[in-house]
């Protein structure tokens, strides 16, 4: 992989894992693009998307420091409330991460065709949420929460957003707009970090040698600086995109993407 390379995935992935419009997706196609293995595309992948936490980190550690001085209260606030949404919020995800990685995996090594499917379906789930306009709630509820874990379980096809599925999901149960991006990004901080330790323990029981090998050290550096500095500029732009409700034009967006790759995929 060279600098160049390395460079215009990081940039792919820090944008669009905020942005609605898929960041596995895009990966996908790029990497295929490319021409990138199976083992050199996992390990890049793992070092881009820990890239990726880390400007959620860096953007919503206001929020975060909030939620976790609440804890340290010990007793049943708003704080304690939030966390307990974001743990129900990954119950789907895990059941998927643990009984059905392998089949996922499989998915993903399907080809371009499953990617232009799920971005169609992308557009459409942006494209409602838009038009469709629920009585409005002040909190989101547990019930909520997992409603929209259930979307981010969902979201691991490649191709189907995982930004867009659960601020999509959570604007058609009428949460706030305010309140939803912020707990969106937050709420997937736990299952990337679990998935890239899945991964990293996938390529250690492989042989990480080998696969370290073929990437230079400076592309993956390359890689994960891009990643972390486009994942903050897309992560501050994506909550103000969310407030004002633009979700229409990525909407539009991903029908054109999707038809592209299943037209020249």
């Amino acid at each position: 992989m060279s600098g160049i390379e390395a460079f215009l995935l990081g940039l792919i992935q820090g944008l669009t894992e905020y942005l609605p419009v898929s960041s596995s997706g895009h990966l996908a196609i790029a990497s295929n693009f490319f021409g990138l293995d199976g083992a050199e595309n996992l390990t890049f992948t793992v070092a881009v998307h820990v890239a990726t936490v880390l400007s959620t980190l860096v953007i919503l550690w206001k929020e975060i420091a909030w939620i976790f001085k609440g804890l340290f209260k010990f007793k049943y606030n708003d704080e304690t409330r939030y966390t307990v949404n974001i743990l129900i919020s990954m119950i789907p995800v895990a059941i998927v991460g643990f009984f059905f990685k392998d089949a996922v995996e499989e998915v993903f090594g399907s080809g371009l065709t499953v990617i232009g499917i799920m971005l169609f379906v992308t557009a459409l789930l942006l494209a409602f949420s838009y038009f469709y306009k629920p009585r409005q709630k002040e909190q989101i509820t547990m019930l909520d929460a997992f409603i929209i874990g259930i979307a981010q379980a969902c979201a691991v096809m490649p191709g189907l957003s995982r930004s867009g599925s659960t601020i999509a999901t959570g604007l058609l149960l009428g949460n706030s707009k305010e309140r939803l991006a912020q707990f969106s990004f937050i709420m997937v901080i736990p299952p990337i970090l679990g998935e890239a330790l899945l991964d990293v323990l996938k390529m250690l029981k492989d042989g990480a040698e080998v696969v370290m090998g073929s990437i230079p050290t400076s592309s993956l550096l390359i890689g994960f600086i891009t990643a972390f500095v486009s994942g903050c500029l897309a992560c501050k732009l994506m909550i103000g995109i969310v407030r004002k409700g633009k979700l229409i034009y990525f909407a539009i967006y991903c029908a054109l993407a999707a038809a592209a790759v299943l037209i020249f995929g």
